[in-house]
């Protein structure tokens, strides 16, 4: 049951009588299971099977699946449970913006050429898109590995961010937790915290000021990484030289 002190998604968004409900504690809220859930991929048409749960984290499972054969995996966000980062349930209308803000950054990278999994389709809070993995099991994260030429692979994840960029998208969560290495490449996942910086929906000022703090960020925890093979990065040449192209006012200088 869900108690008054906990809240309750999407609060402003109900009738009187369900919020009565809610804080009478008569309603039931609870996360779709395993078998609820993929009897919702197959529904809506993501997928035509699921092989199972590929990873779980605390705000999103991914499933292996497949269509008519192929093999792709499903995203999957949760609806009521306690965002990692602390406070109350996440709102099930934010997970829904969320996850199609995921698709549109994912689809835009791969649209730019940058090593992201393909994008197929959105439903709600799940969209599908590339299996990156193969019969053994999904490709592993960057983080689990030991790299045996950890310098050439650094110049290939640093491409690879340039070319996220160049797409346009700077993510705000670039860790080796969310590069996986599928056929000795690095690949970027997890774009749910990107940001656009080649519209300009606000001023480039701002723009350009949250794409150079997350990218700066994501830079600092590859850095902290690639330290274990004593490995120095020198992230204050790189964050303004990779968004140059976009600063047309200096705003980084």
């Amino acid at each position: 049951m869900i108690s008054k002190s906990q809240g309750m998604p999407n609060t402003p968004y109900l009738d009187a009588s369900v919020q009565w409900r809610i804080k009478a504690g008569t309603l039931d809220l609870h996360e779709s299971g395993y078998r609820s859930t993929t009897e919702s991929i197959l529904a809506c048409g993501l997928a035509t099977e699921v092989v199972g749960l590929i990873s779980a984290g605390k705000e999103a499972d991914v499933y292996l699946a497949r269509y008519r054969g192929a093999p792709l995996a499903v995203k999957v966000y949760r609806l009521y449970r306690t965002s990692h980062r602390g406070g109350g349930p996440i709102k099930a209308d934010a997970l829904g913006w969320r996850t199609a803000h995921e698709f549109e950054m994912t689809r835009q990278a791969w649209k730019g050429g940058a090593r992201v999994p393909a994008p197929a389709r959105r439903v709600e809070n799940m969209f599908s898109m590339r299996y990156l993995g193969g019969d053994d099991g999904p490709a592993p994260r960057l983080h689990d590995l030991r790299l045996e030429d950890p310098e050439a692979f650094l110049s290939e994840v640093l491409a690879g961010v340039r070319a996220l960029v160049h797409a346009g998208v700077v993510p705000g969560d670039l860790s080796a937790f969310n590069i996986l290495v599928h056929e000795g490449e690095p690949w970027f996942i997890d774009l749910s915290e990107a940001v656009r910086v080649d519209r300009t929906g606000t001023s480039p000022w701002m723009r350009l000021s949250e794409a150079e703090t997350l990218l700066r960020r994501g830079m600092d925890a590859l850095q902290g990484y690639f330290r274990r093979y004593g490995i120095r990065m020198d992230p204050d040449s790189f964050v303004p030289d990779a968004l140059g192209s976009f600063d047309r006012f200096g705003v980084l200088r």
